[in-house]
């Protein structure tokens, strides 16, 4: 059947007029004038660039049908945001944020040690006035490179608030800091938001989860900056647990500078259809980023993951390693490239996509690639696609284990590769438990 003129334009902006706009501008009016001047300027770039296409080579295998903005609208500033969101991680943290429906919904502060070393864990519309040269200077620095730029105008002009974590120079935070971003209401659509930025010789370990309270249809368009100076070094985790309804986005950026060291893990359980791009820039020598995640796809979901790993100065290395666990009809897209600058000499980049086929109607399809323009590298790409080993498959059944509990044992064997790069033991059992209790979903 024919798309119609106005259906066509409901796709394009569903329920993001500049009607809307303008309303969700009016609630910040406590907002500095060079905040509100940043969102306008996206909500023009979001109004002007066009929608994915098939087309789009950043598009290439994506279900393009089902993104789409149609039958969503941002959370009202009459939804509820009080009460005690969806129970975090079980991680021992020096600090939690909660927000629901993208507004603050309850915080632990920082030790008095802590605050007294200068660290900061707030809001972002907080930092307006306490950190306003840092969130100048960081928020969404970085242009989006891996094909969702509308969506990302769209995010920074409709971000309600978000987590701002500031380290000073010299301070390590030995317990994560743990930010739960939770969504309820059907049709509703949040834009999650962690900035995290690491001084000199600082050190911090952030959570990131995001989970739905109800099973309701969503729309989740989020992004998370990290930043980590000379020296500095930052462990990242997130946790995605959005509803089995969602349409899930989402944007990372890291900034690596001299001897620099940024772990990131994602951990992907949720949504019917998400889309995770990840851009890591290796800016200083020294400066390593190691990109890591796991992904459990059933049912008939989608799981598309796009990564960029750029490297721009000599005696940089980047590590990246996504595990994909496919049941049923699920698909899963990896595609990702490493740039290597002309002035990048000595660069040390992997990359590797690794697919765990539990089903005979799953799909998986990898696109790793290089881009070379230094002579003096050691870059390797590669990706797998493989069943269970049908030796380990019977060992198990032997011994009186039924094959549903015998695929997930040896998923998780797949998966410990990754998880156990986290230096964390707790984190760790914390990620796998809550693996377990999706496992199948």
């Amino acid at each position: 059947m024919a798309v119609t003129a106005p259906e066509a334009a409901a796709d394009l902006v569903g329920g993001f007029t500049a009607g809307v706009f303008e309303r969700h501008i009016a609630g910040l009016s406590a907002a500095p004038d060079w905040w509100l001047g940043r969102k306008r300027s996206a909500y023009a770039r979001f109004e002007a660039l066009a929608m994915p296409s098939r087309t789009d080579e950043g598009w290439r295998f994506s279900n393009i049908s089902g993104v789409t903005l149609g039958g969503y609208s941002p959370v009202g500033a009459d939804a509820p945001a009080t009460g005690a969101p969806h129970a975090p991680l079980a991680v021992d943290s020096a600090a939690t944020l909660a927000f629901l429906n993208g507004r603050p919904a309850g915080a632990a502060a920082v030790s008095g040690a802590l605050a007294a070393k200068g660290v900061t864990v707030s809001t972002l519309s907080a930092a307006l006035a306490s950190h306003p040269d840092l969130l100048r200077e960081h928020f969404m620095a970085q242009p989006q490179k891996l094909g969702s730029a509308k969506f990302a105008a769209l995010h920074e002009a409709f971000v309600q608030d978000g987590a701002f974590i500031h380290v000073p120079r010299g301070v390590e935070v030995d317990r994560p800091i743990l930010v739960v971003h939770a969504a309820s209401g059907p049709g509703g659509a949040v834009f999650p938001h962690t900035l995290v930025i690491a001084e000199d010789n600082a050190r911090v370990t952030v959570v990131d989860y995001f989970v739905s309270e109800d099973g309701s249809r969503l729309f989740a368009c989020g992004a998370n900056d990290l930043y980590a100076g000379h020296g500095a070094r930052i462990a990242y985790a997130a946790a995605q647990c959005w509803s089995l309804e969602a349409l899930s986005l989402q944007f990372n950026s890291t900034v690596v500078r001299r001897d620099a060291r940024v772990q990131s893990l994602n951990v992907h359980l949720g949504a019917r259809q998400a889309r995770h791009e990840s851009l890591s820039q290796l800016q200083a020598p020294g400066g390593f980023s190691e990109m890591l995640a796991v992904t459990v796809a059933s049912g008939s979901r989608e799981f598309d993951q796009r990564t960029l790993q750029i490297h721009q100065a000599p005696h940089t290395k980047s590590d990246l390693l996504y595990k994909n666990a496919l049941l049923d009809r699920s698909r899963t897209i990896f595609s990702g490239l490493i740039v290597v600058d002309p002035d990048a000499q000595k660069t040390d980049a992997y990359q590797s996509n690794r697919n765990l086929m539990l089903s005979d109607d799953a799909e998986s399809n990898s696109l790793p690639g290089l881009e070379i323009q230094a002579n003096d590298v050691r870059c390797t790409h590669g990706a797998t696609s493989s069943r269970i080993d049908p030796e380990q498959e019977f060992y198990l059944k032997s011994r009186g284990i039924p094959p549903k509990a015998a695929n997930e044992l040896l998923i998780f064997g797949f998966f410990e590769e990754v998880l156990n790069r986290l230096e964390s033991e707790e984190l760790h059992a914390a990620l796998r438990t809550l693996i377990r209790t999706r496992f199948g979903a």
